[in-house]
């Protein structure tokens, strides 16, 4: 059975989660993946999670830009890992638009994180939707 656009989201998290701790390549992280059985691994979930991965930096880079009270590096690495899957689903998954990936990012964080950083989540990507920045990428 095909997973849904929502347990692709949660696999590719945990990829990239997973990711932010290892120096393994992305290929050597799915194919560890792909033996849990509680992950479901597909070509959506890797595509996700390799382009996620490769556009971190830059993702990284709006996310400083509109956390105005956290450096990059003093965000925890969920929520990070959250934040960049959202921003790279708003700016280039045509399939999901801005404001589903901001919802399913503090769904992400409200099973994940802790309470108070779905707030923190839902903020910097709020503010990413509102800027003139994510209104030319919505």
């Amino acid at each position: 059975m095909p997973n849904s656009r929502r347990e692709n989201r949660e696999s590719a998290f945990i990829l990239i989660f997973e990711k932010m701790f290892r120096s393994d390549t992305v290929d050597e992280i799915v194919e560890l993946a792909d033996n849990i059985d509680d992950l479901r691994i597909n070509s959506d979930v890797i595509n996700i999670f390799s382009e996620t991965v490769d556009k971190a930096v830059e993702l990284d880079n709006i996310i400083t830009k509109f956390s105005e009270k956290r450096s990059v590096d003093r965000i925890p690495k969920v929520n990070l890992a959250i934040l960049r899957l959202a921003l790279y689903e708003a700016i280039y998954d045509n399939r999901v638009p801005q404001n589903v990936a901001i919802n399913e990012a503090v769904l992400l964080a409200k099973k994940f994180a802790q309470e108070p950083d779905a707030a923190f989540i839902n903020g910097v990507l709020g503010a990413y939707s509102r800027s003139e920045e994510g209104k030319q990428n919505a």
